[in-house]
C-alpha cells in the first residue's frame, strides 16, 4: 500500500512519543489518535512512571481522545502507533470503534493485529477496524532494539 504525507506526518509524531518514552526509560512506544486529519490525542507507555500494567501509549491516547471528544465512542477517528497493539489495546480500540490502525512493525510477542492473534479484523465483534502497518518501521524497530539493547547491557555489568 502507499501511504499519503498524512500518513506519514502523523506516523511521525507517534514516534516522537515513543521517543518520549524511551527518554524516560519506558519501553519505547507512542501513539496519536487522528480525528478530522487532526491530532486529538496522545500517548507514550507509561507503565514504569505510572506502575500500571494498563499504562500503555495507546490507551492513554484513547482517554485524551475520548476526554477530547467528550465521548467514549471515536467511530471517526484513527491511531498511529509505533508498535502493533497487544491483545488489552486492541480489545480497548475495538471497544472505543475506532476506524483504523496504522502501525510500524509487527510485535511476534503479544501483537493482536496480525502477528500472533489478529482480534481487529476477526468477525467476532460487532466492529472492524481497517489495519494498516509498515509506515516507518524501521525507525520504529532500531528505536525497540536500541532500547533493549541498552538494558541488557545495564543489566550485565
Amino acid at each position: 500500500m502507499i501511504f499519503s504525507e498524512d500518513n506519514y506526518k502523523f506516523m511521525f509524531s507517534a514516534l516522537q512519543e515513543a521517543e518520549i518514552a524511551s527518554e524516560n526509560d519506558e519501553v519505547p512506544v507512542g501513539a496519536v489518535i487522528v480525528y478530522e486529519n487532526k491530532i486529538i490525542g496522545r500517548g507514550h507507555n507509561q507503565v514504569e512512571r505510572l506502575k500500571d500494567p494498563t499504562a500503555h501509549a495507546e490507551m492513554i491516547a484513547i482517554t485524551a481522545a475520548s476526554n477530547h471528544l467528550g465521548n467514549w465512542r471515536l467511530n471517526n477517528c484513527d491511531i498511529y502507533v509505533t508498535l502493533e497493539p497487544c491483545i488489552m489495546c486492541t480489545g480497548a480500540l475495538l471497544s472505543a470503534r475506532i476506524n483504523s490502525i496504522y502501525f510500524s512493525s509487527f510485535d511476534t510477542k503479544f501483537g493482536a493485529c496480525g502477528s500472533i492473534y489478529n482480534l481487529a479484523q476477526e468477525g467476532k465483534y460487532n466492529h472492524k477496524i481497517n489495519l494498516y502497518s509498515g509506515i516507518y518501521s524501521t525507525e520504529s524497530e532500531n528505536l525497540l532494539k536500541s532500547f533493549f539493547l541498552k538494558k541488557r547491557n545495564i543489566n550485565q555489568n
